[in-house]
Parts: structure tokens; C-alpha cells; sequence
């Protein structure tokens, strides 16, 4: 049986990938206020289990589905191309997911529970029956989910010992997942051609690309106007303002977009939700300032 080569499954596993969730359980354990001498370890297990292997795992699951669509649109990915022969891909994607659910255990419980959930979350997006993904709204929800709420919440509630995470926490964890789906969106733009080939709803080929550019915009602006308001009234101005900085450098970059939606679109995805991202950390280091006072 022929095996794909080892830059073939890292290909396929998609590096790239692994910053959001890996960033996520970082704000998460930075909001949570925990000593990172004491709990170390907890933070390392928790960042590899987020990217390389729960967010690499969504990646095998994704394309092993999609090697359809991506025969259209990316005809050189692994699978396509034949650099991962066979069924290795859907083999790759089940070896990943056992793995990753053994290194879960070592995050207790509730580190078990989230990793369960995100793993099903990866799955449902690409696989039948669910597939998520068919849907320009379920599709990038689940995944904002996945990126940006489970993991910061997990981080918190790992680095505090199991303890639910305070109500501020799970507030801001939930407007930048809401924010995510946005970005997600963005995603979308590149794909529009194989997307309307194979039936997949995404909001491009739904709403239009225009207003589907806006809806991405839009849907990252909203939540953190409101994470603004919120460390304002938390009493954080240093962080708000920081937020309030990067948004303002966001609203640039959205203008050039919006000119030219599917030519600019990985431009603000590389640039736009660098600045996004570097938002959350502010937010849950002014989060962690809250708790200190209290």
C-alpha cells in the first residue's frame, strides 16, 4: 500500500491553521488569573491539544470531505493530487482524533468534555450527515465556536482547577466567537466557484458577494464595539482603548476589502484578524485585572 510522505501530512494538517484555537486557550489562561510557574504544564498540554492535534484533525476531517470540491478549486491540496494516496486521508483524520482525545485526558474532566465537543464540532462541519458546512451560517458558527469560545473557556477553567470561569470571561468569549464568524466568512471568498459546482450554500454564493463582505465586516465590528463598551464599564480604559485602537485599524483595512471583496479577502484575513485576535489578548489581560481586584 503506498503511504503519503511526511510533508504531505503536514500539508494536510494545514499549520496555518492551529493559531486561532492555540491564541484562544492562551487568552483563557490569561484571563484566568492562574500562576503559569505553578500550572505550566497544563498550559503546554492544552496548547498542543488545541492546534496540532484537535484544530489538525478538523483540517484531515475537512478535506477528506471536501476532495471534491477541492479537485475544483485547489486541485494541488494532498488529496487531490494524490500526495496522500488511497484512504490515508480519512485514516490520518481517525488516527488524529483518537490521539487527541487520549491527550485530552490528561486535562481532567473538563478539558475532556471541550475537547469533545470541538471534536465534534470538526467532524459535524465536514462530515455527512451534518455537514455543516453546506450552510454559510452553521458552518463558520461552528467553527468560530470551536476556534475562539471552547478553547478560552477551557483554558480558564483548566488553569482554575475546574472552576467555572466568572461571568465576564464567558461573556467576552462569547462576542468574539460571534466576531469569528466573520472571519470564517472571509474564508469563503476563495472558494466561491467549487462552492456553486458542488451545492454548498456559503453566504458568497447565497448573499452575494457584496453583502456577504459586509456581513463579515459587519459581524466582526459589532462584538467588539460591545467588548469596548464592556472594559470601559469594568473600569479597564487602557484596555479598552486598545481595543478600541485596533478596531479603528480594522475599519482601514474593511474599506479596501469591501472596494474589491474576493481580491482582498485573504488581505484582511491575514492583516484584519491579526489585529482582531491581538484584541482578545488586551481583553482577557484586562479580564485577569478585574479578578485581581476583587
Amino acid at each position: 500500500m503506498n503511504r503519503p510522505q511526511p510533508s504531505a501530512v503536514l500539508e494536510l494538517l494545514k499549520p496555518i491553521t492551529w493559531f486561532p484555537p492555540m491564541w484562544a486557550f492562551g487568552c483563557g489562561v490569561a484571563s484566568s488569573g492562574a500562576s503559569l510557574a505553578e500550572h505550566w504544564l497544563l498550559l503546554v498540554v492544552g496548547v498542543v491539544l488545541a492546534g496540532p492535534l484537535i484544530c489538525a484533525t478538523s483540517q484531515a476531517v475537512n478535506d477528506w470531505f471536501d476532495r471534491h470540491v477541492d479537485a475544483i478549486n485547489e486541485p494541488m491540496r494532498p488529496i487531490p493530487s494524490g500526495r496522500i494516496p488511497g484512504r490515508w486521508g480519512l485514516y490520518i483524520a481517525i488516527i488524529w482524533t483518537i490521539l487527541s482525545m487520549a491527550v485530552a485526558t490528561l486535562l481532567g474532566p473538563w478539558g475532556f468534555a471541550a475537547a469533545a465537543l470541538g471534536m465534534a464540532f470538526a467532524w459535524a462541519y465536514s462530515a455527512p450527515p451534518f455537514r455543516l458546512k453546506r450552510s454559510g451560517w452553521w458552518g463558520p458558527g461552528a467553527v468560530a465556536i470551536s476556534y475562539e469560545g471552547i478553547p478560552w473557556v477551557t483554558g480558564a477553567v483548566v488553569m482554575a482547577g475546574g472552576a467555572l470561569p466568572p461571568n465576564e470571561t464567558l461573556l467576552v468569549a462569547a462576542l468574539y466567537s460571534f466576531g469569528a464568524h466573520g472571519i470564517m466568512t472571509l474564508n469563503d471568498f476563495k472558494a466561491i466557484e467549487g462552492d456553486t459546482q458542488m451545492g454548498l450554500k456559503s453566504l458568497p454564493v447565497v448573499l452575494g458577494v457584496q453583502n456577504a463582505a459586509r456581513w463579515a465586516c459587519a459581524s466582526m465590528v459589532a462584538p467588539q464595539l460591545v467588548v469596548i463598551a464592556l472594559l470601559s464599564h469594568w473600569e479597564r480604559p487602557l484596555q479598552a482603548g486598545i481595543v478600541a485602537a485596533l478596531l479603528a485599524a480594522q475599519l482601514v483595512l474593511m474599506a479596501r476589502f469591501l472596494k474589491a471583496p474576493v481580491k482582498n479577502a485573504l488581505f484582511l484575513s491575514a492583516f484584519g484578524v491579526t489585529l482582531y485576535v491581538s484584541g482578545m489578548m488586551a481583553t482577557a489581560i484586562g479580564i485577569r485585572a478585574i479578578g485581581a481586584t476583587v
